[in-house]
């Protein structure tokens, strides 16, 4: 089991310093586009401690986190990306200045975050489907935390602070459509997940059978 906590452990801290990193710099700058990067991060941020808990407990209990996961994954993504939108029309309705440097800044460094949260999971996205969907979003957030980066630079240029919703909608309608393609695509799987097992235990305990029969 180890095998698996140690890159889902390291998915958790990266995840965690994105966070840590949009959230204020988004509330500093008044951007939209990526205080809401932020908050999807948080969404990602708790499915990835649900999982991790699911490789640490019982197998009685592995089931149960995975399917909380899941739902933080998915559903609440749904949320999410519905949030954005309906935050984005209304801060078009009522603009507010925004610092476009920071978003530049702090989504690229987010970028990074992302891609390396993916990097992590990508050994294991064939284990179970809990961990598929996350490295799915996650390899996903990687060019999403550049969209914040591309409203930074077109509010600095332009002067024009209505790109910063613009961003943060085209960036609820991504969320809401790579969600639902992933849904419709694994739903028995999501709905009912297989134990979390290290594959590396699977094989231990099948060897001494392979060589009781090799000795047969």
């Amino acid at each position: 089991m180890a095998h698996i906590r140690k890159p889902l452990a390291l998915a958790v801290a990266l995840n965690t310093a994105v966070f840590a990193l949009e959230l204020p710099a988004g509330i500093r700058a008044h951007s939209l586009s990526l205080v809401m990067d932020a908050v999807h991060n948080l969404s990602d941020e708790l499915a990835l401690v649900c999982l991790f808990c699911a490789y640490s407990t019982s197998l009685l209990m592995s089931r149960g986190l995975q399917r909380i996961s899941n739902v933080l994954n998915s559903l609440g993504l749904v949320v999410i990306g519905g949030l954005v939108v309906w935050q984005s029309i209304e801060r078009i309705a009522h603009p507010r200045p925004v610092i476009g440097w920071l978003p530049v800044v702090a989504g690229l460094l987010a970028a990074a975050g992302n891609w390396g949260v993916a990097r992590a999971l990508r050994p294991w996205v064939e284990t179970n489907a809990a961990i598929r969907l996350a490295y799915v979003h996650n390899l996903g957030d990687t060019y999403v935390s550049l969209a914040p980066v591309a409203a930074g630079l077109l509010v600095s240029l332009s002067h024009r602070v209505v790109f910063d919703p613009l961003v943060a909608i085209l960036v609820g309608l991504w969320i809401l459509g790579s969600t639902i393609v992933e849904l419709r695509r694994a739903a028995d799987d999501l709905l009912w997940p297989e134990q979390a097992v290290c594959p590396h235990d699977n094989l231990g305990r099948a060897r001494p059978g392979r060589r009781l029969e090799a000795q047969s």
